[in-house]
């Protein structure tokens, strides 16, 4: 099998399945990442979305949440 023969279609599923065979489903997920152009603003959407707290405060809370050892 030539890659000239395939569509374009053919040569991107290929690939895929190339991809999730040799990395993995999360590794093949990576790599495709890697080719994708990002939107919007991190910075402003993370600061919208995470309260602001001290490190203090989230471990705090952290202990609060965690079960008990008894």
């Amino acid at each position: 099998m030539t890659t000239e023969t395939l569509t374009l279609y053919e040569v991107r599923t290929l690939g895929f399945e190339v991809l999730l065979r040799e990395l993995g489903p999360a590794g093949a997920i990576r790599f495709i990442q890697q080719y994708e152009a990002g939107h919007g603003d991190y910075t402003r959407e993370r600061k919208r979305l995470l309260p602001m707290k001290s490190a203090r405060a989230i471990g705090e809370q952290i202990m609060k949440e965690r079960p008990s050892r008894k």
